[in-house]
């Protein structure tokens, strides 16, 4: 894999608790690279980090700026990987005085562009983010969706070729977030980069061609998601919840069946290779409801992190 962007054995501690621990990963052209990881898995830093916002312990990161060039490293040459850099917060960040377009405008100055280069580009991104009919309108009249939106235009503003996304989809609804997924596709196909957060597995699953997976600031896992779902999982899942199901974690006569059982709320989870014996075991207990599924990225996630909510 020809590398973009590239971080290498990143630590960073915060006092005596070491919130990120020799992580390192990268990113090559026109590839999304997933991060995913419960509350305090250490994803927030390792994103400032490749930002230049923090500072690591140890390690480097670095931007491989055109084939046969010498990396850019972070910080030293903060300005000119930032310069080839997208960034779309969590939070809005957006300046409600000015209009969707004058907020683009003024974000194209950070970086020098010249007036001529923004007014042929402003239409563009709008039209883009499906935002045309609201150039003039402010933020504060904005639904949620038309925010992000507007927050991933002004993040191509200077035509990056690598974009770090920070649960960009948090908070809308879904015909919003197919939208922003139809968009991000869209990058994809023209060659970008990026590097995404996200609690959404399906999220995850349809945008990107790998997968990170940190845990109390280490990766525990990295790997194309279907290939992860078949390394660490059984492929069928039965599902089964009611009044009285999480006594059935206990029959011998499925235990023998399932590989694998978990109990989560009143919701038992049956892992199997094959699920036709344990349907038919099932039968006796028809005042229960079950599910049939394959195998997904969240059974992933909670195997590898658990079940126990991060406080």
């Amino acid at each position: 894999m020809t590398a973009l962007f590239e971080a290498l054995n990143l630590g960073k501690r915060y006092g005596d608790a070491r919130v990120v621990d020799d992580v390192s990963f990268a990113i090559a052209p026109g590839e999304c690279l997933g991060v995913i990881g419960p509350n305090g898995a250490g994803k927030t830093t390792t994103i400032r980090m490749c930002l230049g916002l923090t500072t690591p312990d140890e390690g480097t990161v670095q931007f491989y700026p055109e084939p046969g060039q010498p990396p850019l490293h972070m910080p030293r040459d903060a300005l000119a990987i930032k310069a080839q850099l997208g960034v779309v917060t969590q939070f809005d960040t957006l300046d409600p005085d000015f209009t969707c377009a004058e907020n683009l405008r003024v974000f194209g100055r950070y970086f020098g562009l010249k007036r001529a280069v923004m007014e042929d580009r402003v239409p563009q991104l709008l039209e883009f983010a499906a935002l045309a009919h609201k150039a003039q309108a402010r933020p504060g009249e904005l639904s949620g969706g038309m925010k992000r939106r507007l927050s991933l235009a002004r993040a191509l503003v200077n035509n990056p070729r690598l974009l770090l996304l920070d649960e960009p989809t948090t908070g809308l609804d879904p015909q919003a977030r197919h939208l922003m997924w139809e968009r991000l596709q869209q990058l994809l196909q023209q060659g970008k980069s990026i590097l995404l957060t996200t609690h959404f597995m399906d999220e995850a699953e349809r945008l990107c061609s790998r997968l990170l997976v940190l845990d109390q600031g280490r990766k525990i896992a990295e790997g194309r998601p279907r290939d992860l779902i078949t390394e660490h999982l059984e492929p069928d899942v039965v599902e089964v919840f009611g009044v009285g199901a999480v006594a059935l974690a206990q029959e011998p006569v499925l235990r023998e069946i399932a590989a694998r059982i978990e109990v989560s709320g009143e919701t038992v989870f049956f892992y199997t290779a094959n699920a036709l014996p344990l349907l038919e075991a099932l039968r006796q207990h028809g005042h229960l409801r079950t599910l049939h599924r394959p195998a997904n990225l969240e059974d992933l996630f909670l195997k590898l992190t658990g079940r126990q909510i991060r406080e």
